[in-house]
């Protein structure tokens, strides 16, 4: 007799979680269904406040320190981690590049993991080392401020390559 009781209870125990699991998702792909409407419905704007700050502090920094007249010095002084900085920065952007414009504009390619695994590892791998070596070389002439002076025009360049895709 107990152990009829306790069947009859788990079972009631059942059917009350099949049930909220059930409302639970209902709930949750009308939620869903609400976020891909209000997606569709109104765009992210592509200038906006935080896209204008990057952009202004990157032609602020490179007005104020000079950074176009100290990269020329530095490419005449022969700079080794500049010119292998340099290098690693066009493979990166060939990289992406390639990813952009071909894969996705002519190929019709989207995921580029799942059809070139080894592609963003290696952009991101050859971006690192172009980011130390920039660092490395103008040490010399900004000292601690090489590395935010790099990371807002990083910024500003991403920014900028934003508002046009």
């Amino acid at each position: 007799m107990a152990a009829l009781l306790e069947d009859r209870d788990l079972q009631g125990i059942r059917q009350r979680f099949q049930q909220q699991a059930e409302i639970l998702l209902r709930e949750a792909g009308g939620a869903d269904a609400d976020d891909e409407k209000k997606k569709k419905e109104k765009p992210l704007p592509r200038l906006n406040g935080h896209s204008v700050f990057w952009i202004l502090a990157a032609v602020a920094v490179t007005y104020y320190v000079d950074f176009f007249p100290v990269l020329q010095l530095n490419l005449l002084e022969g700079c080794a981690w500049l010119l292998v900085g340099a290098v690693s920065l066009v493979v990166s952007l060939s990289i992406a590049l390639f990813c952009i414009v071909y894969l996705e504009w002519k190929c019709g390619i989207c995921d580029y993991d799942a059809e070139y695994p080894g592609l963003v590892p290696v952009a991101v791998v050859t971006f690192l080392v172009a980011a130390v070596c920039f660092n490395v070389s103008l040490w010399p002439v900004w000292s601690f401020f090489t590395p935010v002076i790099l990371f807002t025009q990083f910024m500003g360049f991403v920014m900028l390559v934003s508002l046009f895709g």
